[in-house]
């Protein structure tokens, strides 16, 4: 007809309802030449326009793109076009783009596990890493606080707790906002004006997680105090078993094991039970936002405003965004418990030890050993009466001070204040005219051999643990020290004698044999002062005797502090401290207290006859 046509580009909806850009092309000069040439009237051209408008309006939109896409095919074949192959060259192009995508999604899937795997557990390995270094330096006062079994679980489960999280974390929490982001602005393109039920779908899934975790946190707090008790009751249980088998309590203890049990689980299971809501109303959420959609939608698409299309891929979107939600509050179902697990690992984080070292500590220019307490009293924290009372003496190098008193008296409560295990309260101690609170507390430890009341071994062989306080100590070195300890009668009976193997806590060999390997220990240090707290109640009165003796021929300058329930153990002392109720209430030798501390002579004659004390039977007599 020789009229042009224009082409033009325009912004449309598809099925879908997205707006995209589409190709068009303007016909009307086709009809205004059609109408000069007489071809075509004005009536006519209305007539078949309305026509055509009820067609479409009949068939759909999609109908009309099928049919459309059907005409275009047939004329492609009717031009000699290869249809097929244009369709299977796009099926092939089409699927393996799809294959490629799923492949490079699963090699990520793969990745993420990796990455989110290996951050989780260099966060946990940070995490105890620097919780078991502030309990390395924690003093007394802080180990009492907190308790063994409570820290004991705070490295293991709550650290555990804090991992797993981390994955999840990770995993699903970076994910979701993904997710739900690009869902929003998929529904504000759909245009379709339903946006406020998301808006509503997600306020009520907020308002039913926070209802969920109001109930459920304060029993996940509680949760974890109860493993904190039950771990408590187990290692109890378990570190007194024979005891708990020679007085017939194997029943008692495991019902109070059963009481810590079945606390734990009632918590437990409530705290799952209201979780198990979770799921059910979250689905039910998402059922009631689809049928939500579904109801208004059909108005709309009865009222010509919306497509069926549209309406498919908003309930699509939705869906995204609401799983998107569903995915992080999974996430609370972990989230409470390791939040308090995580509170508990700050606190341990957060305390400071309170015995440090000042900013600037002096060096020890002198190596002698000498202590000297100065009017020194000591409280414990929290405690509203001081244990220990202007205590005042001088342990000198070369002697041995020797402390005696009732149970109770403050005895070992004093030598710890030596290296530092708890600070005075009052006063003052010195090492060779320094303050120890202004010494490095590690060049004051290493001044110091330390045997305490019980005495602790640890898994390895015999000469690691001679070796424990000096690493590069020779052969020659220990075999002295356990020859000193008289230690050596039953080493050298063994096969692989210094490398015999230890078990955990020492479990294998007898408790005197543990406490010679622990005094060998400490003399293997060649210390400048030696603390024995009353390391020599478990030997028997011979080997307590060569022992002393042992000391006293080849340990000649170094300080000497002997805590000691025994007269006999410390009766050649050159000063002995009497201690009653946290005061020194006499002090000189064995003879001077005799004669002039009243309650040496008590323990004296209780422990010793008078031809051992070297009194008549008149004198005990009169004293009594």
């Amino acid at each position: 007809m020789g009229v042009k046509l224009h082409r033009f580009r325009q912004k449309k909806e598809d099925s879908d309802g997205n707006s995209k850009m589409v190709q068009c092309v303007d016909v009307r000069p086709v009809f205004i030449a059609m109408q000069k040439n007489g071809m075509l009237d004005e009536k006519t051209l209305f007539s078949t326009r309305d026509s055509m408008k009820n067609t479409i309006d009949t068939m759909g939109s999609s109908l009309v793109k099928t049919t459309g896409i059907a005409y275009a095919i047939a004329c492609d074949k009717a031009a000699g076009v290869d249809v097929d192959k244009i369709q299977k060259t796009y099926l092939v192009y089409a699927g393996l783009k799809m294959v490629g995508m799923a492949l490079l999604m699963g090699v990520v899937t793969v990745l993420v596990g990796f990455f989110a795997s290996k951050v989780a557990a260099g966060i946990g390995m940070t995490l105890r890493e620097n919780v078991f270094k502030k309990v390395v330096g924690f003093s007394n006062a802080e180990m009492d606080r907190f308790s063994t079994a409570s820290l004991i679980t705070r490295s293991t489960n709550d650290i555990q707790q804090i991992q797993m999280v981390s994955v999840m974390l990770l995993r699903m929490v970076a994910y979701a906002p993904i997710l739900g982001i690009g869902g929003v602005l998929k529904v504000v393109q759909t245009g379709a004006g339903m946006g406020w039920i998301i808006v509503l779908a997600i306020i009520v899934i907020i308002g039913y997680v926070l209802l969920l975790m109001s109930s459920a946190m304060p029993k996940f707090k509680l949760m974890q105090k109860l493993v904190d008790r039950i771990n408590l009751v187990s290692r109890e249980i378990l570190t007194g078993l024979s005891v708990i088998r020679a007085f017939g309590r194997e029943d008692t203890e495991e019902e109070r094991f059963d009481a810590a049990n079945k606390d734990l689980t009632k918590t437990t299971l409530f705290t799952n039970r209201v979780m198990t809501f979770m799921m059910p109303g979250m689905m039910m959420i998402m059922n009631v936002l689809t049928v939500g959609i579904v109801w208004f939608g059909a108005k709309k698409i009865d009222a010509g405003s919306m497509q069926v299309g549209a309406m498919t891929a908003f309930i699509t979107y939705a869906m995204m965004i609401v799983m998107s939600f569903l995915m992080l509050t999974m996430m609370s179902i972990m989230l409470p418990r390791a939040a308090v697990a995580a509170e508990r690992i700050d606190e341990v984080i957060q305390t400071e030890s309170s015995i440090v070292d000042i900013d600037e500590p002096e060096t020890l220019t002198t190596h002698n050993g000498r202590i000297a307490f100065e009017h020194v009293c000591f409280r414990y924290p929290g405690a509203t009466e001081d244990v220990l009372h202007d205590i005042d003496f001088v342990a000198e190098p070369g002697k041995t001070t020797a402390i005696i008193g009732s149970t109770g008296c403050g005895k070992s409560t004093l030598v710890n204040l030596i290296p530092r295990l708890y600070d005075v309260t009052d006063g003052k101690i010195t090492l060779d005219g320094k303050d120890i609170r202004r010494i490095a507390m590690s060049d004051l430890r290493e001044e110091i051999g330390y045997v305490p009341q019980k005495g602790i071994l640890f898994s390895g062989t015999i000469a690691s643990n001679l070796r424990f306080g000096k690493g590069d100590a020779t052969e020659e070195e220990i075999e002295r020290a356990a020859d000193i300890a008289q230690a050596t009668e039953f080493i050298d009976v063994k096969e692989d004698r210094y490398d015999s193997a230890i078990a955990q806590g020492g479990s294998n060999v007898s408790g005197g044999q543990k406490q010679r390997l622990a005094i060998a220990r400490a003399i293997a240090k060649n210390p400048k002062i030696c603390i024995f707290d009353d390391s020599f109640s478990a030997l028997d009165l011979k080997t307590d005797a060569a022992l002393r003796g042992a000391l006293s021929e080849n340990v000649t300058d170094s300080t000497i502090i002997i805590v000691a329930q025994r007269i006999s153990t410390i009766l050649h002392a050159e000063q002995i401290l009497v201690l009653d109720e946290g005061r020194i209430v006499g002090k000189g030798t064995h003879e001077e207290l005799l004669e002039h501390c009243e309650v040496y002579r008590q323990i004296a004659e209780s422990q010793l006859s008078a031809s051992e004390l070297g009194m008549e039977e008149s004198e005990v007599t009169m004293h009594e």
